[in-house]
């Protein structure tokens, strides 16, 4: 590629015509002139720091992500901060981007990492502005382009007939293939003090995979525990197996994308292995989607949120401490609190900012979810010690 042809793709101009018939101006980035047509639910992260993590995260599957912290690209891409194993955004909103990138572990600068993904990115836009119109209607349809043969109209008719995201199962196509031997652990993201397992034969976990970020399992096998990583459509025969066998001695259920009452299967799975007698003492944990398809099992009910929770700073309340936590979440639907309490369902966590559920129990099992992260990814480590919990409840289930 000629530097005046890459001057001239470089400088091509990026429009994000919205739902609602506003539009937006802007300078592309990434896979610039590829004709590519982004479309999806436009959503905004608050949190300072982790673009590539966000970027990488599979709950995103589906979204145009606004990032609202003003300068992106400033430390560039490296090969270690990634929540999966490719960008899963649809398309990228900023205010600024840097062009010159510094860090230590640098490998490739924003620009040439989304072009190697087909993602295209738009900045100059007032990120302010576009995420308190966000807070204000609620999440909408868009289209991001940097094509000059299709009019403002046209753009906002095109995002107009986008399908939402209540009624999709994302999580079918964001699940792994085959089933992996999770081997990989914090590394140098050790925190120091992980409580790894004493058991002389290392518990086993079936982690069932909706759209796993990465650090979800690093945490799990960091803690010594034999991490199996499954397709989000293994059944609960096999999952029984596995447990029954002794390979697996209880069930993680990750995070991931889409309305969860569209994940059917999984929710049937779910209520099966919940259901049979032999598995009632088995510790299950749910984050994200999982804490979602959990809830769903036991016949409480899930709804979508004006505009979801996104960022790495929302305070959670944990109810049987009184402590409350900060937390890094990632989710455009919740659970009802009050059909959560007539299916037998225990709320024990509360989001302060909105009173949502973040967390329930099934009293008397070894049952348990969050809706935010306790892997945090990027974000704080006040709730990472719910991966030591679970790691102490399967040596208790080990021993048994």
């Amino acid at each position: 590629m000629s530097n005046q042809t890459q001057s001239n793709e470089q400088n091509r101009n990026a429009r994000l015509a919205l739902a609602s018939g506003h539009l937006y101006n802007g300078a592309a980035f990434g896979a610039t002139g590829k004709g590519i047509i982004s479309t999806g639910e436009l959503v905004f992260n608050t949190a300072m720091c982790g673009y590539q993590e966000s970027l990488t995260d599979p709950s995103y599957m589906g979204q145009i992500l606004i990032q609202t912290q003003p300068l992106i690209g400033n430390t560039g891409v490296n090969s270690d901060d990634t929540e999966s194993e490719r960008v899963q955004v649809a398309g990228f909103v900023i205010h600024e981007f840097t062009e010159h990138a510094s860090n230590y572990r640098l490998n490739q600068d924003l620009d040439a990492y989304l072009r190697d993904a087909d993602v295209l990115g738009i900045a100059g836009v007032d990120t302010r502005a576009l995420t308190r119109s966000l807070r204000t209607g609620g999440v909408v349809q868009a289209v991001l382009t940097d094509r000059d043969d299709l009019s403002d109209a046209e753009l906002i008719e095109m995002a107009q007939r986008i399908e939402g995201m209540a009624g999709q199962n994302l999580a079918d196509k964001a699940t792994r293939e085959n089933t992996l031997d999770w081997k990989t652990t914090l590394g140098e993201w050790e925190m120091g003090n992980e409580q790894t397992t004493t058991a002389d034969h290392r518990p086993g976990v079936v982690l069932l995979d909706f759209g796993l970020k990465s650090n979800i399992a690093r945490h799990l096998a960091h803690r010594g525990l034999r991490v199996n990583a499954l397709p989000a459509k293994t059944s609960a025969e096999e999952i029984k197996a596995l447990l029954q066998s002794g390979e697996a001695h209880g069930v993680f259920l990750s995070n991931g994308p889409g309305d969860p009452e569209a994940v059917e299967a999984a929710v049937l799975t779910l209520r099966e292995l919940l259901d049979d007698p032999e598995l009632r003492d088995v510790p299950m944990f749910g984050i994200c989607l999982g804490h979602q398809l959990l809830s769903l099992a036991i016949n409480a009910k899930t709804f979508k949120l004006p505009f979801g929770h996104r960022g790495a700073n929302h305070p959670v309340h944990a109810l049987e401490s009184g402590r409350v936590m900060i937390t890094s979440q990632n989710h455009g639907f919740a659970v009802d609190p009050e059909s959560l309490k007539q299916a037998g369902g225990e709320v024990t966590h509360v989001h302060l900012n909105d009173g949502t559920v973040a967390g329930f129990c099934i009293p008397g099992r070894p049952v348990r979810s969050v809706q935010f992260h306790p892997e945090a990814s990027p974000g704080p480590h006040d709730a990472s010690g719910f991966f030591d919990e679970f790691v102490a409840r399967l040596e208790q289930c080990s021993h048994a």
